[in-house]
């Protein structure tokens, strides 16, 4: 079965990253989500069983959104062409995913997935993308033949979603979201997307420059050349929906801050394929609280 691992090489790591000396009662417990390292840090008397919770949240979560779990709700979408009954957090990302699509002007689009596939296929037998197959899935970009009702999501024939771009914010958000309701004030969730519960600042040092306290809100971190498609350390994991080729950006890594991580997610991802930071604030602009906090050429 064709995965990401087999097709992506991380060659930088460019993440944010804590910056915390041991704290008492801190709990701190990791696990994965979507491939990526899932880190929780809890301070609650309860912090153990809290963080259990949280990780069957984040496997049922994977449940949804997983490309590579055959019987995710994403997986049997993009075989079916439809899926009755969406579950609520599929329809509830997908419709920010629509609101990122359109204040980005078409840079942010889940439907993207069959050029990424196109492009990890030709990048394991060791060729360039043909420009008639990448003519073929450039023309299954389309994310306005996405639809969206409670009682079914449905595809043109051809297309498929990725939903790499968001659902790491969205766990977060969903198993902060979980951890406040369990009374819990004092907590970051780290999915590759970071979101701070209201009390306490986190320190996070930026890896491109610069730190931040984290309270009460999210901060997610796109990097173009973070990762490459064979690790050849050129050819970007960011696809640009408008050209059907990795992106050629001019920023090294982009960072934003948000009141929810998917929004961060989604934001950071758009933001990379801006070709100035005016057009980037513009589009992050959009949505209220929503901030660039760096972006480094």
């Amino acid at each position: 079965m064709l995965t990401r691992r087999r097709f992506i090489a991380i060659s930088a790591a460019l993440a944010p990253s804590m910056a915390l000396a041991q704290q008492p009662g801190l709990h701190i417990e990791t696990g994965l989500a979507l491939g990526a390292k899932v880190t929780l840090r809890l301070q609650h008397p309860d912090a153990p069983h809290l963080a259990a919770l949280a990780m069957a949240e984040i496997r049922r979560l994977e449940r949804v959104f997983s490309l590579y779990l055959p019987d995710s709700a994403l997986a049997r979408l993009n075989r079916d062409g439809r899926l009755p009954e969406p579950p609520f957090e599929l329809l509830e990302c997908l419709a920010l995913a629509g609101s990122v699509h359109s204040a980005s002007e078409g840079r942010f689009d889940p439907t993207v997935q069959p050029l990424w596939r196109a492009e990890a296929v030709a990048r394991e037998a060791g060729t360039p993308l043909s420009d008639a197959d990448r003519a073929r899935a450039g023309a299954l970009i389309d994310w306005v033949s996405v639809r969206l009702e409670p009682e079914a999501i449905t595809l043109r024939p051809g297309m498929a979603l990725t939903l790499n771009g968001i659902a790491q914010g969205y766990i977060a958000d969903r198993v902060a979201a979980l951890l406040a309701g369990h009374g819990l004030t004092r907590a970051l969730i780290d999915t590759g997307e970071m979101v701070a519960l209201p009390e306490g600042d986190w320190p996070v040092q930026l890896q491109a420059g610069g730190s931040l306290a984290l309270r009460n809100r999210a901060l997610a971190t796109s990097a173009p050349l973070g990762m490459t498609f064979a690790g050849d350390g050129t050819t970007s994991h960011i696809l640009d929906p408008r050209t059907a080729r990795p992106v050629l950006s001019p920023w090294r890594v982009v960072t934003i801050s948000a009141p929810s991580a998917a929004l961060a997610d989604a934001l950071s991802t758009a933001g990379c394929l801006t070709g100035d930071r005016e057009t980037m604030e513009r589009i992050v602009g959009a949505f209220p609280g929503a901030v660039v906090e760096r972006a480094v050429t």
